[in-house]
């Protein structure tokens, strides 16, 4: 059978989720599922999260450039493995001759992206953040097209078509599917639900703002608190609050380390909140979901200070930087808590911005890229 499209990318969650999200939505579109493949690198998460989707994939020996003066000696072999995974994609594209290479960042995308280039196959590049990663400003130099979330993207040949998302995200309805949710989650329906996501790693400032909540709300029995604190902080922040967690009467608090069921916190929720990075940004705005939203200082350019500043300037998040964090979110907080017609606003201007992301314009534009002759 003929190879519709090879999606390509990966190393962290941020970049494989999104590939796996493209892919879904080609399917959507009504493509089979053995016309589609993905590549990867054999030391990412692809290895873990791929596999069980029964997408044919293929993981190639690659690692990324280190940054760090300790590491720089890692940097020796990246050019050598880059060499012999782009000669053994050149062999397989030569087999398969896919009509579209998609692109969605990290160094595992380079070598399909150079054999692609090699063989005159053409390429879109998937650029989720407002402010492009280096793999996508490089591979768009080569990119037939390239699928914007943003429609400032500095890209060249860009084409707004929003974020990937996952099909369970894209389909859900918040009024339809939120009784269901907070059975799932445990919560009843007398309870203000807050759920706090640190990013897949966890962050100790958003950490230590909601136990200041939660602190600050011990005794209040018509709160709960959903608290995903990344699985290097769970054992410190489980010793921390036991006695709030194994409490009968108050607050409903659960700490986890990584969240599996994002359908049922934003279908669940009464207020979100987490991180700035573009899954974030995507799912928050098809979902509809009214968020209070903390950019991670450290990201690469600051990346998610304008991720997040794209909704906050619509009215569609509410943005704390990370120095004030600890110190305004309990008060954020208290006054959306009682301000419904804020908290409604907030999900109505989210939604609003998320209508190229439920309608997966992305894969319509894969689509007339691989018709292309």
């Amino acid at each position: 059978m003929t190879v519709h499209a090879v999606v390509t990318g990966g190393g962290t969650s941020g970049h494989v989720l999104p590939a796996l999200a493209v892919i879904e939505a080609l399917v959507d579109r009504g493509h089979p599922l053995d016309t589609l493949r993905y590549f990867g690198a054999q030391r990412g998460v692809e290895t873990r999260l791929v596999p069980p989707t029964g997408v044919a994939h293929t993981f190639f020996d690659v690692v990324g450039l280190q940054r760090s003066f300790d590491r720089l000696s890692d940097n020796l072999g990246f050019v050598p493995r880059l060499l012999a995974a782009r000669r053994r994609a050149i062999a397989m594209f030569r087999a398969d001759r896919p009509r579209v290479v998609v692109s969605v960042g990290g160094y595992a995308s380079l070598p399909a992206v150079l054999a692609a280039r090699r063989l005159r196959i053409p390429i879109v590049v998937v650029s989720y953040d407002r402010r492009p990663g280096r793999s996508s400003e490089i591979t768009a130099r080569w990119a037939t097209a390239c699928a914007v979330a943003f429609p400032d993207s500095p890209l060249p040949r860009a084409r707004h078509t929003g974020a990937p998302v996952r099909r369970e995200i894209r389909r859900l309805d918040r009024t339809i599917d939120r009784r269901a949710a907070r059975q799932r989650l445990g919560v009843g329906p007398e309870r203000f639900l807050v759920v706090a996501v640190g990013g897949s790693l966890g962050s100790a400032g958003l950490n230590a703002a909601v136990e200041k909540l939660v602190r600050e709300s011990a005794s209040d029995s018509s709160l709960a608190v959903r608290h995903v604190v990344g699985e290097r902080f769970l054992a410190d922040v489980t010793r921390r609050m036991n006695d709030i967690i194994t409490s009968s009467g108050g607050v409903r608090y659960d700490v986890i380390g990584y969240e599996d069921g994002m359908r049922d916190v934003y279908a669940g929720c009464d207020l979100f909140v987490g991180r700035g990075g573009a899954g974030t940004i995507a799912e928050v705005a098809s979902v509809g979901v009214p968020s209070i939203l903390v950019p991670w200082s450290g990201a690469a350019d600051d990346h998610q200070t304008g991720n997040v500043r794209w909704l906050a300037d619509r009215g569609a998040a509410v943005m704390l930087s990370d120095d004030d964090v600890v110190e305004s979110l309990v008060d954020v907080i208290r006054a959306l808590r009682v301000d419904d017609a804020r908290r409604e606003q907030l999900a109505s201007r989210a939604h609003d911005q998320g209508d190229l992301n439920r309608r997966g314009a992305i894969a319509e534009l894969i689509d007339e890229v691989a018709r292309r002759d």
